[in-house]
């Protein structure tokens, strides 16, 4: 009675487990076989001499105990032994004494007891595959962009739930300052970090990395996920400003430009995704000291210094520049610096200096605009900038021929000489 009450229960758990998100049916097999495995072990003291075969396409397992032929009255453990006699009379008429009987073996016959400990063995592992398999998934997702539906904020992290119910974390410092979440609401974010201790998978992400701007402009700037312009450094300050270089593969394709969009188009859902986070996009350079100059917009640069061992750099500034390039409470000097890799000091170009420089512009009779134009790009804003700077430096960084830059150096020259 027994087997035909608990029979149809166990194909019920079969067609559930069958159903079971992240978990491939060869797995599922493996496992139903050692929880199995693990109970009749329990209850016979070994699972060695135990054939369990699943059927998951019917719902069914079938069990087989093989055990040793030995005469009758010397069957020390019925778990592995079995007499001559019964074995016989258990369809097997020709065994002999030291072969081997085999009998199938009812799993539902062993009562509720058993089978109660089957699901708790099943429900355990089965939960463990469901975790392992969540880790594995997002730890692959690190760096990509998720949404969630705010379930619940404390003071220190809000939980998010993801489409398939999820447990995502977003903690209180991986927020965006002004971030203000309702029950219900829709947030985006980028999977920061993802382990596994104990067992128990923890998913953390966040909108105030680096790498979340990234995502945001691979989303708006479709020529930045076909590969056609590349993101080269970000630098963020969460909430009140961010640098991002870029550079284009394409010489059609002005990659600032592809990045703002028409009227700023693109990059108004990115300004609005950070709380009006203010955005300056830059084109990249190889070239340090235009790197730096570039980083330090709106400011312009009336010479540089660099120390590219120590990675260092003095900026000279007109006067009226220099609050430009500091920016409010440093905020500009600060994001030139993470953006460029560069340690940056300010100084002002005092009257002395002044007065004892010149402005390649002044020059505009004398030297054509294009070349003053590939002279300021490599960082020589004055006369003296050029003139302290290596001949053949100028003609490799500035792509001069060596005739036209021995003629701006004699023209230089020759201005201050008459001085």
């Amino acid at each position: 009675m027994a087997k035909k009450e608990e029979a149809p229960n166990m194909v019920e758990r079969f067609a559930e487990f069958k159903e079971l998100k992240n978990i491939d049916k060869t797995t599922m097999i493996s496992v139903l076989e050692e929880s199995f495995r693990n109970v009749l072990a329990k209850m016979f003291g070994t699972d060695e001499n135990l054939d369990v075969i699943m059927n998951p396409d019917k719902g069914d397992v079938q069990i087989f105990q093989n055990l040793e032929v030995v005469p009758d009255g010397e069957v020390t453990n019925p778990n592995l032994q079995i007499s001559l006699s019964d074995a016989r009379a258990d369809e097997d008429p020709d065994v002999e004494i030291g072969e081997e009987h085999t009998k199938e073996i009812f799993f539902a016959d062993f009562g509720r007891r058993a089978i109660l400990n089957l699901r708790q063995t099943l429900q355990s592992k089965i939960l463990d595959l469901q975790k392992e398999a969540i880790y594995a998934k997002f730890k692959e997702m690190e760096g990509e962009l998720v949404s969630g539906e705010v379930y619940q904020t404390w003071s220190r992290e809000t939980l998010l739930m993801d489409d398939e119910k999820n447990e995502l974390l977003l903690p209180k410092h991986e927020s965006i300052p002004g971030d203000f979440f309702r029950k219900g609401e829709t947030v985006l974010a980028v999977i920061s970090n993802v382990d596994n201790k104990n067992n128990n998978p923890k998913i953390t992400v966040s909108r105030t990395s680096d790498v979340f701007l990234r995502r945001l402009f691979e989303r708006e700037v479709p020529e930045i996920l076909d590969g056609l312009i590349s993101i080269k450094a970000v630098a963020r300050i969460p909430g009140e400003r961010a640098k991002i270089a870029v550079e284009s593969f394409d010489d059609r394709i002005d990659p600032v430009g592809a990045c703002v969009g028409v009227k700023g188009s693109r990059i108004h859902g990115i300004v609005r995704e950070l709380h009006n986070e203010n955005i300056d996009v830059i084109n990249y350079t190889a070239n340090p000291s235009l790197f730096i100059q570039r980083a330090l917009s709106p400011a312009k640069v009336s010479s540089i210094h660099l120390d590219e061992e120590e990675k260092k750099a003095e900026v000279f500034l007109r006067p009226e520049e220099v609050s430009l390039a500091i920016g409010k409470g440093g905020m500009n000097i600060k994001l030139a610096s993470m953006l460029t890799g560069y340690t940056i000091d300010v100084y002002r170009d005092t009257p002395d200096q002044v007065d004892e420089d010149i402005y390649l512009d002044e020059f505009k009779d004398e030297i054509d605009g294009w070349v003053i134009d590939s002279l300021k790009n490599i960082g020589c804003i004055t006369a003296k900038n050029v003139l302290n700077t290596p001949r053949q430096q100028l003609i490799d960084q500035a792509d001069l021929e060596e005739d036209t830059v021995d003629n701006v150096i004699a023209i230089l020259k020759a201005e201050f000489e008459e001085e």
